[in-house]
C-alpha cells in the first residue's frame, strides 16, 4: 500500500531502493549480464534464485553468494524452454523461501551456428533460439508472473534488445568475426511484445512488467569491434554489466511503484541517433 501524500518529507527515499527480504529470481543469472544483476540483488538484500542451464555452475555460484552476504540464496539448474523445469524453479523458491517477489529473465541462446547469415539459417537453428529467448520467456511469465498475480503483488523485467527498438547498423560488424542474426532481433522483439501485453493483463493484479534494454556490453571483444562501437556511440565506449544492473535494482525496487511497462534503454544514446 502506498502512503497517499504529497509531503516529501514523509518518504524515506533511499529505503524504498532496498529489496531486503525479497526473493528474486534471475534465469541467465550465470551470464554476464545475469551475474551482476545476482550480486546487484544480494547487496540491496534480496534472497536470490540463480537459474541457469547445465553446467554453468548456479549451484556453486549461489553457495559462494551465500557465504559471502550471510544469508540463503539458491541455485537451480534449469532449460527455460522445459515446462517442467521452469514449474520446478518456481516451487524451488516456494519451498525454500515461502514467496517470490521478482523475475529477471536474461536468459538467451546463441547457437554454434548463430552467426551465419540470413539466407543460410536452417530451421533447426532458428528454433533453437526462439525457444530459448521467446519460449522461455514465455514460460517463466506464465508459471512464475501467474503465481506473483495469484498472490497479487511483484516485477517482472525482461530484457528484449537494441534490434528490437531499432535496425541494427551492420556497418559495426565491418572487418570483425561478428553480426547479428535476423533470429536475434526476431525472438527479442517477441519478448518486448509480450512483456507490453503483461504490463497492461495484469496491472490490476499488482505485477508490474517491465523490460531492459543494454546495448554494447563489453565482454574482451575484439578491437576492431570495439573501435567501431566507439566511433558510432554517442558515448564514445561500450558499456558494462555493472552498468546495466542499476536498472534492475530500481524496477525490482518500490522505487519504480508506479512504473510499467517500461522499456529501459541502458545504451549509451544509441537509439537517440
Amino acid at each position: 500500500m502506498q502512503l497517499k501524500t504529497t509531503d516529501p518529507g514523509k518518504i524515506n527515499f533511499k529505503e524504498k531502493f532496498e529489496l531486503k527480504d525479497k526473493v528474486i529470481i534471475i534465469t541467465g543469472g550465470m551470464g554476464l549480464i545475469g551475474s551482476s544483476f545476482s550480486e546487484a540483488c544480494c547487496q540491496f538484500g534480496a534472497n536470490v534464485v540463480i537459474a541457469d542451464r547445465e553446467g554453468a555452475g548456479s549451484e556453486e555460484h549461489a553457495k559462494t553468494l551465500s557465504e559471502k552476504f550471510g544469508r540463503e540464496m539458491t541455485g537451480v539448474t534449469i532449460d527455460v524452454a522445459k515446462r517442467a523445469d521452469v514449474e520446478r524453479l518456481k516451487n524451488t523458491a516456494i519451498e525454500k523461501y515461502g514467496r517470490i517477489d521478482g523475475l529477471i529473465n536474461c536468459h538467451q541462446n546463441k547457437t554454434a551456428k548463430f552467426f551465419l547469415k540470413f539466407e543460410d539459417y536452417t530451421d533447426e537453428n532458428w528454433d533453437a533460439v526462439v525457444e530459448t529467448n521467446l519460449k522461455g520467456t514465455f514460460l517463466t511469465c506464465q508459471i512464475i508472473g501467474g503465481y506473483m498475480a495469484e498472490n497479487g503483488h511483484g516485477s517482472i523485467i525482461n530484457m528484449p534488445s537494441t534490434y528490437s527498438v531499432v535496425a541494427p547498423n551492420h556497418n559495426l560488424y565491418k572487418d570483425t568475426s561478428l553480426g547479428t542474426p535476423a533470429v536475434y532481433s526476431a525472438s527479442k522483439g517477441g519478448v518486448m511484445a509480450l512483456s507490453q501485453y503483461l504490463a497492461t493483463y495484469w496491472a490490476n493484479k499488482g505485477v508490474r512488467v517491465n523490460q531492459i534494454t543494454p546495448h554494447g556490453v563489453w565482454n574482451n571483444h575484439e578491437d576492431q569491434f570495439e573501435k567501431n562501437f566507439s566511433e558510432m556511440s554517442p558515448l564514445q565506449r561500450m558499456s558494462y554489466n555493472h552498468e546495466v544492473a542499476g536498472a534492475a535494482v530500481y524496477l525490482l525496487s518500490d522505487a519504480s511503484s508506479y512504473v510499467t511497462g517500461h522499456n529501459m534503454v541502458v545504451d549509451g544514446g544509441w537509439t537517440t541517433w
